[in-house]
C-alpha cells in the first residue's frame, strides 16, 4: 500500500492580520511561464494606449486680463500664488487653488515688461514702458486705502526685464544696459553695457556667445549650476555649459516659430518652452525633441510660461488675455491614490519603459495631434533641412578633399565666441 501526503506550512498562505493582502504562492521558474514576455508586451501596449486615452493636460483658464499677458512670476514661498503683468499696464495676483484673481492694480502706463517677487515673498517689483521700476507690497491695502507703490524709481530708458537676488536686497534690470540696484537707493550701484544693442534678459557671464539670431530669454538649470538654456528667434532652444561655450550641449528643434520663453522644472531634468507658433512644449534636457506639446484652438501666441515649484503644473500666458493651467504629466491622475492603484500605475510605467523601443508601442507613445498650421510648417522645415543637407553633400562630393569640412549641427548656429 502506498500513501501520499501533502504538507503545507500555514505561514506561507495565512495572513498575519486582517489588513494584510492574501498571500498567493508563485513559482517564478521561467520554464513554467513560456508566455510571460508576450503577456507583458500586451500589457505594455494596453498601458500605452490607455495613457494616450487619458491624456487630458488642460486644467483651467484664468480669465480677467483685458489685454495680452506679457510676463509672469512665481511666489517664492506659496505654491498657489502667481503674479501676471499685461500689455495694458495691469498686474494681477492669482490664487491657483481657488482659480480666481485676489488682487488687481494698475502698475504702469503701457506694457508691463517684467515682474519678480522679492526672496522673502512680502513684496514684488515691476518694470514697464513708462521707464519706471516700482516696488509693491504683496498684500493689498486696507479697507478704503489706495494702491500705492512702496518705492518708485524713474529711469532714463525703457526697462525690458527685472530679476531679484535670491538672498540679498539687490535686484537687476535690463534694457539699454544692465543695472544692479540696491533696494534702498534710487540710482544703480553698478551699470554694465555691451555695444549698442538692447538687452532683453538679465544674465551675467564672462564670455559672450553670438548666435545666428536674437536670444529672447535664458533660464538656469536649478540642479546643475553651469547649465542654462536659451530661447532663440530661429525656432530652436540651445542648452549650454557655461564652462564650454564653443558649442551648445544640445539643440532642441521642434518649434516652428520664434521661441519666446523657457522655464526649468524644479528637478532640472526637463524644461518647458513657449513659442510664437501658439504652442508650448516640454523637452527633456538631454533630448533634441520634445516629449509633449500642448495647444488649444483659442490659444494665440504664447508669450510667457512658468513651471510650478511642486513640479506638477505648468502656467502659460498668451496674447488673448488668458493664463492657462496645465498638467506637467498629461495622463497623470490627480488626487489621492490608494496603494493598489499606485502599485498598478508603477507596474504599467515599468512595462512601458521595458518595451518602449517596440515599433507599435513607440508609435502610439510618440503620436500627437497638431494644428494644421504647425503640421504644415514642420513639414516644410523638414524639407528645407533635407535640401540643405543634400546640398552640403553634393558640394563636398564635387569639391577638393578637405576644402568643405563637415560642421556638426551643434556648431552651425554659433557665429562667434568672444572671450
Amino acid at each position: 500500500m502506498r500513501v501520499k501526503v501533502l504538507s503545507r506550512n500555514p505561514d506561507d498562505y495565512i495572513r498575519e492580520t486582517k489588513q494584510d493582502l492574501q498571500r498567493v504562492p508563485r513559482n517564478y521558474d521561467p520554464a513554467l511561464h513560456p508566455f510571460e514576455v508576450p503577456r507583458e508586451y500586451m500589457r505594455a501596449l494596453n498601458a500605452t494606449k490607455l495613457e494616450r486615452v487619458f491624456a487630458k493636460p488642460f486644467l483651467a483658464s484664468l480669465d480677467g486680463h483685458r489685454d495680452g499677458v506679457n510676463c509672469m512670476a512665481k511666489h517664492p514661498h506659496s505654491l498657489s500664488t502667481i503674479l501676471s503683468g499685461a500689455c495694458d499696464g495691469e498686474v494681477k495676483i492669482w490664487n491657483l487653488t481657488k482659480r480666481e484673481c485676489i488682487r488687481t492694480l494698475q502698475a504702469h502706463e503701457g506694457f508691463v515688461r517684467g515682474i519678480c517677487a522679492r526672496f522673502c515673498g512680502t513684496s514684488f517689483f515691476t518694470v514697464g514702458d513708462d521707464k519706471t521700476v516700482k516696488h509693491w507690497k504683496m498684500d493689498g491695502p486696507g479697507y478704503g486705502g489706495e494702491e500705492e507703490p512702496l518705492h518708485t524709481i524713474l529711469g532714463k530708458t525703457v526697462y525690458t526685464g527685472i530679476d531679484h537676488h535670491w538672498k540679498e536686497a539687490v535686484f537687476a534690470t535690463c534694457g539699454h544696459q544692465v543695472d544692479i540696484w540696491d533696494e534702498q537707493r534710487t540710482s544703480p550701484i553698478c551699470s554694465l553695457t555691451w555695444g549698442v544693442d538692447s538687452i532683453s534678459s538679465v544674465k551675467f557671464n564672462p564670455i559672450e556667445v553670438i548666435l545666428d539670431m536674437r536670444t529672447n530669454t535664458l533660464c538656469w538649470n536649478p540642479m546643475e549650476a553651469f547649465i542654462f538654456t536659451s530661447a532663440n528667434e530661429d525656432h530652436n532652444l540651445y542648452t549650454f555649459d557655461m564652462r564650454f561655450l564653443e558649442s551648445p550641449v544640445m539643440v532642441h528643434i521642434d518649434h516652428v516659430s520664434a521661441v519666446l520663453d523657457v522655464d526649468y522644472s524644479p528637478t532640472g531634468k526637463e524644461f518647458v518652452s513657449a513659442s510664437f507658433d501658439k504652442s508650448i512644449r516640454i523637452f527633456p534636457v538631454d533630448k533634441g525633441h520634445s516629449r509633449e506639446v500642448y495647444h488649444t484652438k483659442r490659444m494665440q501666441h504664447v508669450i510667457t510660461v512658468k513651471w510650478t515649484s511642486d513640479n506638477k503644473y505648468i502656467l502659460c500666458g498668451s496674447d488673448e488675455m488668458n493664463i492657462r493651467l496645465w498638467k506637467a504629466n498629461a495622463s497623470e491622475k490627480l488626487g489621492v491614490l490608494v496603494p493598489r492603484e499606485r502599485a498598478a500605475m508603477n507596474y504599467n510605467q515599468k512595462l512601458k519603459e521595458k518595451f518602449q523601443h517596440h515599433p507599435q508601442i513607440k508609435r502610439i507613445a510618440r503620436h500627437r495631434h497638431l494644428p494644421k498650421a504647425i503640421y504644415s510648417q514642420a513639414k516644410e522645415l523638414r524639407i528645407m533641412r533635407e535640401a540643405r543637407r543634400r546640398k552640403e553633400l553634393n558640394r563636398r562630393k564635387h569639391s577638393k578633399p578637405g576644402s568643405s569640412p563637415f560642421v556638426p549641427e551643434k556648431k552651425k548656429h554659433i557665429v562667434a565666441v568672444v572671450k
